[in-house]
């Protein structure tokens, strides 16, 4: 479908489509490119059926499983359950059927399969979802800001920031005082380098009085930011906070699993393992969860549990970045036919996901750079960069040029990612590793260890394969003497 198409008011000028490459060696064309033209209501598949959850186990952070409540509209940042996600998408279905005009009908089924495809990790949902939210403007056009904040929503999903920033502003001026068009904004600027944006944001979404039933939302937006700051206390005080105050066990599920993600990015297993199985308790489709417990068990050195949990996750939801970790643990253990099926496996996944609309960009470029060809990683990754320059793609273009030889130009970009004046100010032990590494290769020793031991003093296990290596290169070191003071 051409993406002009069902666009019913000025008001909303298309975002140019990111340039997609054939992606030599990994990807095929996908095979999404051209949807038939017809009407929208004959598109509409008939949804499959989830069954209900498993009641939670007993623990201190999952509260009794209540019965799934009944959905009647999606919101960003607010988690949903799949079963109540699934019904809700039924119910939208037939009213749209019902009645085709109805543009808050189509918004809603927009952005319900928006959030399904996110939560269940399936792109084959976002071309519906912007078809009905397209569908939705059609019929309204001018302040539809639901649709506006659907399609906001969509873009993040597939990872199209500068598509994301477009919807998100429209709905803002549309009306400045909804809290629910502040969040999209927000991880939008993220994604796009600009955190000064992404902190003024917040600073407004902060300012406004939101009811008790957005709040979590909110604090959990302010964690991100703060944990984007450097600032691990209050982010895990706000993502505290909004568990503790979340309406739903789907809610829940997702701070408890947010908070365990902290813990492991700080290193600590026993309260990452903790949170990510209190957040299985109360939802076990929470991904994020079910992965972050598979790395943890790794980590600690249970690994046929951790083996076991991979694969009951991939073979769930085959999420791209699942399979490249699941990949990487077996290289670790000196399996590399077995982890070359995982890769196998992340490829296809990767080709479903773009058939969707997912930028893979950034994962396919951190592929290709250490297991496959890392100019084509530079390649992809630059592009990458022009179009949507976040620390993370900094990161990956740095360790990329690295692994092509090109340490100078490298140094730049693995600066940009751990430098706070000039990155979001995130501690990631992964980027400070990347950085120690090319400064060592540039001969620039005393900062290579600083960093180094930063990586591994950040997360001890932040890599199966790379948290070895780290500590192989510091030994390789040995005692450099401290940098001389700067000139003044």
């Amino acid at each position: 479908m051409d993406n002009r198409q069902c666009v019913g008011t000025s008001l909303v000028p298309e975002p140019p489509a990111p340039r997609r490459r054939v992606l030599r060696r990994v990807l095929v064309a996908s095979l999404a490119g051209g949807v038939v033209a017809g009407t929208v209501l004959m598109l509409l598949p008939h949804e499959r059926r989830h069954g209900p959850a498993a009641p939670p186990a007993a623990g201190p952070e999952a509260r009794p499983r209540a019965q799934v409540p009944v959905l009647t509209t999606v919101t960003y940042g607010v988690p949903a359950a799949l079963p109540g996600l699934t019904a809700l998408i039924g119910r939208q279905e037939r009213l749209v059927r019902a009645q085709p005009r109805d543009a808050r009908a189509w918004a809603v089924l927009g952005s319900a399969y928006v959030e399904r495809g996110r939560r269940a990790g399936d792109a084959a949902d976002y071309p519906k979802a912007e078809r009905a939210l397209r569908e939705s403007l059609k019929v309204r056009g001018g302040r539809n800001t639901e649709a506006l904040d659907g399609l906001a929503s969509l873009a993040l999903a597939r990872r199209d920031f500068p598509a994301a920033k477009s919807y998100g502003e429209q709905a803002l001026k549309a009306a400045p005082k909804r809290w629910q068009a502040y969040p999209p904004l927000i991880d939008a600027y993220t994604g796009l380098g600009d955190y000064e944006k992404a902190r003024s944001t917040l600073d407004k979404l902060l300012a406004l009085r939101t009811d008790a039933a957005a709040r979590p939302a909110v604090m959990a937006r302010a964690s991100a930011v703060y944990r984007d700051r450097g600032w691990r206390e209050d982010a895990v005080a706000q993502l505290t906070d909004a568990a503790a105050a979340a309406r739903t066990p789907a809610e829940q599920a997702a701070w408890l699993a947010g908070l365990g993600q902290l813990a492991w990015e700080r290193g600590d297993l026993a309260d990452a393992l903790r949170h990510f199985e209190a957040a299985l308790r109360l939802d076990p489709d929470q991904r994020p969860a079910a992965a972050g417990r598979a790395r943890t068990l790794a980590a600690l050195g249970h690994t046929p549990q951790a083996l076991a949990a991979y694969r009951a996750v991939v073979a769930k939801q085959p999420n791209p970045a699942d399979l490249l970790e699941l990949g990487e643990l077996y290289e670790s253990l000196g399996q590399p036919g077995v982890a070359e099926e995982q890769y196998t496996r992340m490829k296809e996944a990767v080709r479903r996901a773009v058939s969707g609309g997912v930028d893979e960009e950034v994962l396919i470029g951190r592929y290709e750079a250490d297991h496959g060809d890392p100019w084509d990683g530079v390649e992809r990754l630059r592009e990458e960069w022009r179009r949507q320059p976040g620390i993370e793609v900094a990161d990956a273009l740095g360790w990329a040029l690295h692994r092509a030889g090109e340490d100078q130009e490298a140094l730049t970009f693995a600066t940009t990612a751990t430098d706070k004046a000039k990155g979001g100010g995130v501690r990631s032990a992964l980027y400070a590793y990347h950085r120690g590494v090319i400064e060592a290769e540039l001969e620039r020793y005393a900062p290579a260890r600083r960093h180094l031991e930063e990586a591994l003093r950040i997360n001890p296990y932040f890599s199966p394969l790379k948290a070895p290596l780290a500590r192989e290169a510091l030994r390789e070191l040995g005692d450099v003497p401290d940098e001389p003071p700067p000139s003044e």
